[in-house]
């Protein structure tokens, strides 16, 4: 019998770790991105768990066979941490180097690299970016965007949890379809029918009558056949709900404090990839501007000479018009459009008892493209069964879901952020595919 000993893996050390080690041994690992072969020697950049790393390897270092080492092989290294002689752009912000003393190889691949990560940018279809996902992500750039998702993920957790709300798991297998409709996946439970969450909403508001407040991250799913640049078939969402709200302006406030707690966290610990992607944050002002739908149709069709009066919802040209003249009028590139039509949002969604036929609901737009979509829920027992019905639906069908308004549900709304279409934005990528890590469409099953 051995024991193992809680201890820190002296190989582990993050960016900042070696920032502070100059003139220190240290052993680090990671994959071989790219070699420059020199006359005394090599410079070997290592593709690590925290960005790229520059090794200065001097001919005849112990076990380091400068011939026989290539890209893709795995490696730990053993060597003094200096300054770095030679500011490489391409790995900034690194301001040191290691000088190898020895280098051991882990793992050889046995076959050479698909795709040419030495590479500033990929410069791949799109499908061959996809097809090939697990060399792909692996090169600097495709890895950073991945780590703004992160980043974002990790700011609407980091900032609700501060905000009083409690992280909450909710089905995704389900007994029926939040957003009704046909684009729902049907799957086979067991002796019956069940559905894939389209939402974790049913689940959100029984959870804000044990909470109050309760925020999710977790994927969704819906069964649309679209192949755009906008739409996949699984995506992440960051869902929240909340408790004794006033009216849903105050679910608005808590997206912009949100959004400017996400952009505050991106700037001062994901740099590194910002910089890399040429990325310019948004400014985020502490009131965002707001019109109601039937003032932005009038908006885009003043700038498009279009008619889009009467219509029930935004279509991408209008989001983009809206959204250059808000921020040419208003200095914002965020927009949110409201009172939507009842036809045209769920029936758990509330009516606006001023505006019969809308409902008080929003879009927030950004740069282009709808990125969420909230308002306040119907919390009376009698009003969501009359708006079931109204829908066509039976109550009888919505036992569970019901039970909660029985039992009784405070003032309450939410909304849903699309992570992937999110960083899409900020990072003014186009198609939404490169802001996941597998998408999945219409056409994609693997990898």
């Amino acid at each position: 019998m051995h024991r193992i000993e809680l201890a820190r893996r002296p190989d582990l050390m993050s960016a900042r770790d070696l920032d502070g080690a100059v003139g220190r041994e240290v052993r680090v690992h990671g994959a071989v991105q790219r070699i420059r072969r020199l006359s005394w020697g090599a410079f070997v950049v290592l593709r690590r768990h925290d960005g790229l790393l520059q090794c200065v390897v001097a001919a005849g270092v112990e076990a380091a066979d400068l011939d026989a080492l290539r890209e893709g092989q795995y490696v730990r290294v053993t060597g003094e941490v200096r300054q770095a002689s030679l500011k490489d752009a391409s790995i900034s912000p690194r301001n040191v180097e290691v000088h190898a003393s020895s280098i051991e190889c882990l793992l050889d691949p046995v076959e050479p690299l698909r795709i040419d990560l030495t590479k500033k940018v990929l410069d791949l279809h799109i499908d061959t970016n996809l097809d090939n996902r697990p060399v792909s992500l692996r090169h600097p750039v495709e890895r950073a965007r991945l780590r703004i998702s992160e980043g974002l993920g990790r700011a609407f957790r980091e900032y609700h949890s501060a905000q009083g709300f409690t992280e909450i798991r909710t089905p995704k297998i389900c007994f029926a379809g939040a957003e009704g409709g046909a684009n729902i996946f049907k799957v086979q439970y067991f002796d019956r029918e069940a559905f894939l969450a389209q939402s974790p909403q049913f689940y959100k508001q029984m959870g804000v009558a044990v909470f109050e407040r309760v925020f999710e991250v977790g994927p969704v799913f819906r069964a649309e056949p679209h192949q755009t640049s906008r739409h996949i078939n699984e995506y992440t969402s960051l869902d929240l709900e909340m408790g004794f709200i006033d009216s849903f302006h105050d679910v608005m406030a808590m997206e912009i404090g949100y959004l400017r707690a996400a952009m505050g966290l991106l700037a001062s610990e994901y740099a590194p990839e910002l910089e890399m992607l040429e990325a310019d944050l948004p400014e985020v002002p502490a009131a965002l501007p707001s019109v109601r739908l039937e003032e932005a149709h009038e908006i885009a069709g003043s700038m498009s000479g279009q008619d889009f009066s009467g219509e029930p919802d935004l279509d991408p040209e209008e989001e983009r018009l809206l959204c250059e003249h808000s921020l040419r009028e208003w200095g914002s590139e965020f927009l949110f459009v409201t009172h939507f039509p009842s036809s045209k949002r769920p029936f758990y969604t509330m009516d606006d008892p001023e505006r019969p036929g809308e409902t008080l609901s929003f879009d927030l737009l950004f740069r282009g493209l709808e990125i969420t979509t909230g308002g306040q829920r119907i919390h009376g027992y009698q009003e969501q069964a009359a708006k079931l019905m109204a829908f066509g639906l039976d109550p009888a069908g919505f036992e569970s879901y019901l039970m909660a308004h029985r039992a009784g549900l405070p003032p309450h709304g939410g909304l849903a952020i699309g992570l992937e279409r999110l960083t899409a934005r900020i990072l003014r990528v186009e198609n939404i595919r490169l802001a996941c890590m597998f998408p999945r469409d219409v056409k994609r099953l693997v990898p």
